[in-house]
């Protein structure tokens, strides 16, 4: 059950005109990077939610949310909407186990996104753990146009502070450009294309690797990365692949 409480719209970013940003001042209870909180609107007098994970770190007071608006969607075309001072409701409680102490240690630590599920891996990026805890960090951040690789400000900080640690591989599937990969995360991984790109490699002896997207992408990731020989993360059988559907 959700113990919903009320919030207020700070900012609402529109990075598109289907994605974006919500920005909401609550006072909920702590939560840990890579959790998602749940947001709620009154619809035909009751309360309509949807988890959405956080992309603020845990320390930052103002939470934000990214998003994309569903066509006849009940809630996220009416949170699009919303403007400086409106009402939202939000769960007190943050949920989720996409968070870095369900994930094994390792030297390196691949980030594969899709679209809005970038939005965990920025608040866990903003955190102190993953760089206390891993010496090299890859973010992978797959869209369909280029104008949907949003958070490019923030991104850049993450190379500027942490210079030779940190990499941030986009790629684009419906459009060529002359700056990201093309086509899917899966095929650069068979191909050996990513790692090439990175300059380093997928080792079962070295990598953890954390998945968020599209169903399609966990399920044909999580293959090519067995074919490495990383194996699926278990608390009773702790491996190398973590993921969280976003969908």
């Amino acid at each position: 059950m959700s113990n919903w409480i009320e919030g207020k719209v700070v900012r609402n970013k529109h990075w598109t005109d289907v994605l974006y940003s919500l920005h909401i001042e609550a006072d909920i209870d702590p939560f840990i990077a890579g959790q998602y909180g749940r947001l709620g609107l009154e619809i035909d007098e009751q309360i309509v939610g949807r988890p959405y994970s956080f992309v603020n770190a845990p320390h930052e007071h103002t939470h934000e949310f990214y998003s994309i608006t569903v066509r006849h969607g009940p809630l996220s075309t009416k949170l699009f909407s919303l403007q400086e001072s409106d009402s939202v409701w939000i769960d007190q409680r943050a949920n989720g186990f996409f968070t870095l102490n369900e994930v094994p240690d390792g030297r390196d630590i691949w980030m594969f996104a899709t679209g809005t599920g970038l939005g965990p891996f920025l608040s866990i990026l903003k955190s102190d753990e993953v760089w206390q805890r891993f010496e090299r960090v890859v973010l992978v951040h797959a869209v369909r146009f280029a104008k949907e690789l949003t958070y490019q400000e923030t991104i850049q900080k993450f190379s500027e502070r942490f210079d030779g640690r940190f990499q941030m591989v986009p790629f684009v599937s419906r459009e060529d450009t002359d700056f990201a990969l093309s086509g899917r995360i899966p095929a650069a991984i068979e191909n050996c294309m990513l790692e090439e790109k990175v300059g380093f490699g997928l080792d079962p002896a070295y990598s953890q690797t954390m998945l968020c997207g599209n169903p399609d992408m966990l399920v044909d990731t999580r293959n090519a990365l067995k074919e490495k020989g990383l194996e699926k993360n278990l608390r009773r059988s702790p491996g190398h692949i973590t993921t969280e559907s976003y969908w």
